[in-house]
């Protein structure tokens, strides 16, 4: 039987962090959106976001191709950048080669530490995914594609192989509330995680799938869509329902 310890997870509500006493308001958008007091790289954001964020057509295409790339940490050649991408803490995000990221993205590495997000190459990240390191890494290995409107929410890592497919409206990691108490709301009580999300290579998750905080799914499993994986998977296995269960063994007769 699985147990896995809590881990608590510091989180401080974005309400604090856009009104900090100590700072002004300038500054604390600068610490959330671009993770650092620099005029320059403030400047430089918000002219790319600004004037070309939203431009249709090739000559978006062209331009956020130029201007974005000076934004992240890293970014290999021919990344495709969509429309109304949304971008935080953009220097601690790393894209591989021939990464697409289609349009209304939201890529936000603000609590993804020194690790940040890794996208390898080869990834499609399809139109309104969240790709998001609340308080933890995420790394996603090459030619996996993410399908529309998934959410990948990392509270103490989430890292998924290669060749995987997520397909729409997949939930990903996220943490949970504490709520041993009943004399204060839950959203006082603070977070904890159960662990790191792992995913291995050649795995598919089928629409709308959700796999919690501290799953790891082996080589080549399939999980069937609206299935909630609670426990872990061995490599191969077919899993479907409401918490997932292994139903059959891939290569099986």
């Amino acid at each position: 039987m699985e147990h896995k310890e809590r881990q608590s997870i510091s989180k401080v509500p974005l309400t604090e962090q856009l009104n900090k006493t100590n700072s002004s308001l300038l500054k604390s958008y600068q610490a959330k959106v671009i993770g650092k007091e620099n005029l320059f790289s403030l400047v430089e954001y918000e002219l790319a976001t600004l004037l070309f964020g939203n431009l249709a057509g090739g000559a978006g295409y062209l331009l956020r191709k130029k201007f974005y790339s000076r934004l992240f940490k890293a970014v290999g050649s021919g990344v495709i950048f969509g429309k109304g991408i949304v971008l935080r803490h953009p220097g601690k995000i790393t894209l591989g080669n021939r990464v697409a990221i289609d349009d209304y993205v939201l890529l936000d590495a603000g609590g993804a530490g020194e690790e940040g997000i890794t996208l390898e190459d080869d990834i499609i990240v399809s139109r309104n995914c969240v790709i998001q390191g609340k308080t933890g890494a995420v790394v996603i290995g090459r030619k996996t594609d993410i399908g529309c409107n998934a959410i990948i929410s990392s509270g103490a890592g989430i890292f998924i192989g290669n060749s995987v497919l997520i397909a729409g409206n997949c939930y990903i990691g996220g943490g949970r509330y504490i709520s041993d108490r009943l004399d204060i709301p839950m959203m006082e009580q603070g977070v904890y995680s159960k662990g790191p999300v792992a995913i291995g290579d050649d795995v598919w998750l089928g629409a709308g799938a959700i796999v919690l905080d501290g799953v790891q799914i082996g080589k080549g499993c399939i999980v069937g869509a609206g299935a909630v994986v609670t426990k872990n998977l061995p490599d191969y296995a077919i899993a479907v329902g409401v918490p997932a269960k292994i139903t059959k063994m891939r290569g099986d007769l």
